[in-house]
């Protein structure tokens, strides 16, 4: 019994002590499900007593609906209420239910509320689901009993359990579909992603509008589901409610995300203690994507059960397909509930069934039952049969279902059991700041990014990697390199070589020969190779290059490791990948192809191709020959060997008339590569260019992603860079003006530099930092140094560096900006007479690391 002091009851104060104490019982006693309903009784009690005070008349009715109707009512969810009226309501009326929502405010109640007649429900309920739904979990609080009845009356007879069927399923695709179809992102959100509190929720709404029951017993009883599986979903929805009661105690909101800031505390709050090699937060994590697995197999099987009941069969909707299998209503059903016991290899068989006839929407129920209970017998045994192995590989090279059916494989465990290196990254989390998946959902979504390139209504997307999948043999070699590309994570060492000795082992066992199995490896060992090089390296090096054409060896392996490396990148996180990123591997891919196939050039022979056609694009914009003469003196070779032609010819046309002048010049434009833009910076050069320019952007809220830094023969700064707005949509056309004046002003003023702000770090910088890492290394010649650092990415990161680099009035030539979320891995190629002193580039790491410092 929930008591309080002597507060009054229709006051703020009674309702926080009430509510104290009955987190005080949850406290003590852990059990979410009486606290809901404790709480759901303490609220019916406050609008019992606000709806009398109002005198709100006896024909009204006041429902509850929503969770709070279901009797779930979560420590800081909305309080859902629909005051049902019988027609024709006077303005006393309205004023009187205006005065009791008021008071509900008053009160401290944060009111979800709906004021309707009962036509105006039917005609809402009609329209829209969502007030379907919520009609159906509809409860009387106070009011009119016969004007309720009348309502579950209307609505009942209303209700078509087909259609309903259809829409809830419909609308959990589309739910399923904002969360990429999985549960095992690394911050779920424990009631809409899928596995969540809504997919047990989906089931009980649509058992109940067929009449089947509130609770799982009564489920289990009318045949919908097993024992065990009524079981299961109790404890399941226990585990999850317990959870998001505990989140929405510690944020003090309605917080239904496991994000990194409560993982450690919820993990404590639990008495979950650390396992060998693992924060307590990972056990927790561990616990609920288990728990979200089971709730996910549960939903689908209930969800089938269900639509049989809904939707009778006739006997055209059941033939037969082999001596094995059997389609009903357009699921794949097994002739016999023993058969994988009795034949095993129809294990994988069912699941490629599922890619050869486009016609099935899915497994019945009993086959899910069944490939769940018969997954342990996929031992050694069955992995030696030579049929097992066919199949498997059969299940890369169909022409469709490829990710869906890995995805039910996985999902059913059937995939970890086939492959237990597999099996052990089943959930495993990722504290690298860049992946947002689970290793094995990573690897899943690299196989959906190459699969897509084969696809042709995803060809606008990318359309290099699409017309070279088309024309690659064997493509399907490819989704076997991705299946191993991160098999080994977590295992400590270098994950690729470790993935290699998986990969050949399954090379050598599924028959995989020769150029097949070479090509496997390779990927596998080199899948971080390409990435690194062209984020990191100077591609207008001929050496950087040729040593890139040298690791590659030949254009089918340049081919395949440029695919993968794509869909690589695209898998970790939506924020990682942009147009710049891909503009870098498109350049390194046809630099190298170029060195593979056709005859190197040498540096000058390069220079000069460039220049001509440089000179031909000035045409195309009536320049005759000679405008770029005088600019061009001022220009060496490292200027011809960093810009492409297109570049060249633009800052050419722009510059020719004040190679000499006196005020700085900023010129912006769309950048080429179809993200963000590429701005010019022309001027004398000054102290601490570099630091202003990465000042004002990141005022602006523009990061940088690349900077060719370059200073003419006479003295000028010729700057180039290549930014992106950091918010979702930037209209970067009406900042081009916007930034040629200001900057143009910031720099001709060389106004003092501000002090560097501390940028406020991520979430998940602050549980999960990275030690901040600087590397200088000089050339062969030693006249050029490579500076590197790593460190976690925050506002203001590049200013600082920036800074320090100004402080020691360094030459900066380029800035290779490459961020992978959270994480900042920048290359600078740097000079300075005081580089050739040990102490002084000892100074200089020592105030870099100071600088990374967050």
């Amino acid at each position: 019994m929930v008591t309080a002091n002597h507060a009054s009851p229709l006051s703020k104060e009674f309702l926080r002590e009430s509510r104290g104490v009955l987190r005080a019982e949850f406290d003590a006693h852990g059990n979410a499900q009486v606290l809901l309903r404790k709480h759901k009784a303490l609220i019916d009690r406050l609008l019992s007593r606000a709806w009398r005070q109002c005198q709100l008349k006896a024909t009204f009715a006041l429902i509850a609906v929503g969770g709070y109707g279901r009797g779930e009512l979560f420590p800081a969810s909305d309080v859902d209420i629909l005051i049902l009226l019988p027609e024709g309501v006077t303005q006393t009326d309205e004023s009187s239910i205006e005065k009791f929502i008021g008071c509900l405010w008053d009160i401290g109640l944060e009111v979800g509320h709906s004021v309707r007649t009962l036509s105006e429900c039917l005609n809402e309920s009609a329209k829209d689901i969502t007030v379907q739904t919520s009609l159906l979990e509809a409860r009387l609080i106070t009011g009119s009993r016969v004007l309720f009845r009348q309502l579950s009356e209307m609505t009942r007879e209303a209700f078509d359990g087909a259609a309903f069927l259809v829409a809830k399923r419909l609308e959990q695709e589309q739910r399923h579909a904002k969360f990429q179809e999985t549960p095992y992102s690394l911050e779920p959100n424990i009631k809409e992603a899928p596995g969540g509190l809504r997919d047990i929720q989906v089931v009980r709404w649509i058992g109940r509008a067929i009449g089947a029951g509130n609770t799982w017993k009564e489920f289990a009883d009318k045949g919908l589901i097993t024992s065990l599986e009524a079981r299961q979903f109790a404890i399941h929805e226990r585990t999850l409610t317990r959870l998001r009661v505990l989140l929405h105690y510690l944020t003090g909101r309605r917080e239904d995300r496991l994000l990194f800031d409560y993982q450690g505390t919820l993990a404590a709050t639990l008495q979950l203690p650390p396992a060998p090699g693992r924060r307590a937060s990972e056990v927790l994590m561990e616990k609920y994507y288990r728990t979200a697995k089971a709730v996910t197999q549960l939903n689908t099987i209930t969800l089938q059960n269900l639509a049989t009941i809904i939707v009778q069969p006739s006997e055209a909707d059941t033939h037969r397909l082999n001596d094995r299998f059997q389609v009903d209503r357009e699921l794949l059903d097994i002739n016999s509930d023993d058969l994988f016991d009795k034949q095993p290899e129809s294990i994988l068989e069912s699941f490629r069934l599922m890619q050869l006839h486009p016609e099935l929407k899915g497994m019945t129920a009993r086959t899910l039952r069944a490939l769940w209970r018969t997954r342990m017998s996929i031992n050694d045994r069955f992995r030696r049969n030579p049929v097992n192995k066919a199949q498997f590989l059969e299940l890369f090279q169909q022409p469709r279902g490829i990710v869906h059916e890995l995805r039910r494989m996985n999902q059913y465990s059937i995939l970890g059991r086939y492959l237990p290196a597999f099996g052990k990254i089943v959930g495993q989390m990722q504290h690298d700041l860049f992946h947002v998946y689970t290793v094995d959902q990573h690897i899943l979504m690299v196989i959906r990014n190459l699969r897509r390139f084969t696809m042709v209504e995803f060809a606008h997307e990318y359309p290099l990697c699409s017309r070279l999948m088309a024309g690659f043999d064997r493509h399907w070699l490819l989704y076997i390199a991705a299946l191993f590309h991160d098999i080994a994570k977590g295992r400590g060492g270098d994950h690729s070589e470790l993935g290699v000795a998986d990969a050949e082992k399954f090379c050598k066992s599924h028959g995989l020969v020769g150029g097949d199995r070479s090509l496997v490896l390779f990927l596998v060992r080199h899948h971080l190779d390409m990435s690194a090089i062209a984020q990191k390296q100077d591609l207008s090096d001929t050496a950087v290059v040729d040593r890139f054409a040298d690791l590659v060896g030949n254009e089918r392996q340049l081919i395949a490791l440029y695919l993968l490396t794509v869909a690589d990148i695209r898998g970790t996180s939506p924020k990682v990948w942009n147009a710049w990123k891909g503009k870098l591997l498109e350049d390194l891919y046809n630099a190298t192809r170029r060195r593979l196939v056709g005859t190197p050039s040498t540096s000058s022979e390069d220079i000069l191709a460039k220049q001509e056609e440089a000179r031909r694009l000035l045409r195309l914009y009536a320049l005759s020959d000679g405008v770029e003469t005088e600019l061009w003196r001022q220009l060496d070779v490292p200027y011809f060997l960093r810009h492409d032609a297109a570049d060249i010819a633009w800052q050419t046309r722009l510059l020719f008339r004040h190679v000499a002048g006196n005020a700085p010049m900023v010129k912006a434009r769309l950048s080429p590569v179809g993200e963000g833009l590429q701005v010019m910076i022309y001027s004398p050069d000054q102290p601490f260019l570099f630091a202003r320019i990465c000042s004002y952007f990141e005022t602006l809220g523009f990061s940088i992603v690349d900077a060719k830094i370059y200073t003419t023969k006479h003295g000028y700064a010729l700057d180039m860079f290549q930014v992106l707005g950091t918010g979702s949509f930037p209209d970067y056309r009406d900042m081009i003006r916007l930034i040629e004046v200001e900057l143009t002003e910031k720099i001709a003023r060389q106004a003092s530099l501000p002090v560097a702000a501390q940028g406020r770090i991520s979430r998940q910088l602050r549980h999960f930092p990275i030690t901040p890492e600087v590397h200088i290394n000089a050339d062969e010649k030693g006249l050029y140094f490579a500076l590197s650092i790593i460190a976690g990415d925050r506002p203001g990161l590049l200013y600082r560096l920036a800074t320090v680099l100004g402080q020691y009035s360094l030459n900066l030539h380029t800035a290779k900006i490459a961020t992978l979320g959270e994480r900042a891995e920048d290359t600078f190629v740097i000079s300075g007479e005081d580089l050739s002193h040990p102490r002084t580039v000892l100074r200089l790491e020592q105030a870099l690391l100071a600088a990374l410092q967050p």
